[in-house]
């Protein structure tokens, strides 16, 4: 019998020294079924035992995550599982509400906060997002924080302004851990939309919030982008070289079309060595 493959490196945390290594992550958001979930979880394993030189996850909804675990391995493997949110206590009287200790016990090692699509329909505020981040880090786990602004927003010329204020919170809440916190650009009129910024929008965007980083100590935090990315548009974004990976919506429910944008950001971090 051959041996089994040598596991790829582990997705987190970054290493501190070099450059910051690309995330290609999928959100499954309120979709699947365990059949679905096992085969998308096979099918982002392959793609990323095929690509060492990236880091890829999964965000499958909560009742998904253990077939998804399964179907992993323990977590240091290949793929890291993620949470889609979590609540700011460790316990407490919350229906219907996940803590970061719950998901760590299932296995996750990521776990997205403050998405666009939580933010509008829970009402969730800076401060919501920032204790959800905050408890993700004292739980151990890594916390991938969404920003972003409305067509409304955007139209009206406040785009710089609502992005570094939902960043600006971040950097006051989280004090000495920015190294161990990622962040998504979502546009927030590009999601589920068809629609999506052009790269140099998006390297726009992205260098208002690495400045904002960088000057608080979060050098080895990626800065992601996310809305409509697909096979046929990834290759622009992460020719931008703000840019440090992507967040996947619809695309990562098919696995073909998640292993493309695998192996795109396999290429791009080939071209980006020096």
């Amino acid at each position: 019998m051959s041996a089994p493959p040598a596991p790829a490196p582990p997705t987190l945390p970054p290493s501190p020294g070099g450059p910051r290594r690309l995330l290609v992550a999928g959100n499954w958001k309120m979709n699947g079924t365990r059949a679905l979930a096992r085969t998308l979880a096979e099918g982002a394993l392959a793609a990323a035992r095929a690509a060492p030189e990236v880091d890829v996850a999964v965000f499958p909804p909560y009742p998904l995550l253990p077939p998804v675990a399964e179907i992993l391995g323990a977590p240091g493997g290949p793929v890291a599982l993620g949470g889609q949110a979590c609540h700011g206590d460790a316990k407490g009287a919350h229906t219907a509400a996940v803590s970061a200790g719950m998901l760590l016990e299932t296995g996750c090692r990521l776990v997205l906060c403050g998405h666009s699509e939580v933010r509008r329909e829970q009402g969730q505020t800076d401060d919501v997002v920032v204790a959800s981040a905050r408890a993700a880090l004292a739980a151990g786990l890594r916390p991938l924080v969404c920003v972003g602004e409305t067509q409304a927003e955007r139209d009206g010329g406040r785009a710089r302004e609502v992005v570094t204020r939902q960043v600006g919170a971040v950097v006051a809440g989280l004090p000495g851990a920015l190294a161990r916190v990622d962040l998504a650009y979502e546009p927030v009129w590009a999601i589920g939309t068809g629609r999506n910024a052009s790269p140099e929008q998006a390297a726009e965007v992205h260098a208002w919030i690495r400045a904002a980083l960088d000057a608080a100590g979060g050098e080895r935090a990626r800065i992601l982008y996310g809305g409509s990315v697909a096979p046929a548009n990834i290759g622009g974004f992460l020719s931008q070289p703000g840019v440090d990976g992507v967040l996947v919506g619809g695309q990562s429910l098919e696995a073909p079309s998640f292993a493309v944008l695998v192996e795109a950001a396999r290429s791009a971090a080939l071209r980006r060595r020096p």
